[in-house]
Parts: structure tokens; sequence; C-alpha cells
């Protein structure tokens, strides 16, 4: 058992030094990682207060509403944070027709390396 932070139920996230924190963002239902992105702390903040996951676009430098223009929006069932609170678990349930990333796949993991190369998968 560790002390102080791995023991608290104060939630106190951990914000890079740019004020992001990551987040992997898994289907409530079956696991499945269905993509990775950031957070800070008003995406967080407007992730908790409308159930609906926020990220912050790094490219872009502003704030991103999940599938607000594709209608592909994330669920968010449960926020889980790790041991010393610098990285988020989002549990959530696909809206739409469940799509998570942008190229139309369901999940943003969706090649294998296998020696060397990429290979597709089905997720």
């Amino acid at each position: 058992m560790g002390t102080g932070l791995e023991d608290t139920t104060a939630f106190t996230p951990r914000f890079d030094s740019t004020g992001l924190i990551p987040a992997i963002v898994t289907d409530a239902r079956d696991g499945t990682v269905l993509m990775f992105a950031y957070m800070n702390a008003q995406s967080l903040q407007l992730t908790q207060e409308t159930g609906l996951a926020h990220f912050w676009s790094r490219s872009r430098q502003s704030l991103w509403k999940k599938g607000e223009t594709s209608g592909e929006l994330l669920q968010v069932v449960e926020i889980l944070t790790d041991c010393d609170q610098d990285v988020l678990q989002v549990k959530a349930e696909p809206q739409g027709k469940g799509v998570s990333c942008h190229t139309g796949r369901r999940s943003c993991f969706y090649r294998r390396l296998e020696g060397g190369r990429l290979s597709f998968i089905e997720v």
C-alpha cells in the first residue's frame, strides 16, 4: 500500500508542464481502447459537468468536444485515474454509429506492428 497520494480520496489531477493530462478512452461495455487524447483543466471540467467527453487539441490549440460535428459523441460512464493521478482512463459509451476514430473506424488502434511493418486488424 502506498501513502499520501496513492491512498487519498481527493482528486488532484497532475497536469504536465503544458497543462495537459493524458486520457485513455475505452469502451465501457467491453474495454476496447478507442482512442488516446489529452485533457486540460477546462476540458476535464466540461466532461464532468456534461457527461460528454471533451479534450484539448494540441494541433489546433483549442477545446474539442468529441463528436460535436460528426455526431460520434462519447457518453462518459466513469473516469478513473492512476495511482499518481497523472493519467486518466475515460470509460465511455460511443454514440452515433459507434465510431471513435476520425478514419471512420471504431478504434484509433486498428493496426498491429509485426516484424517492422503494420498490419490491419479488426476492432
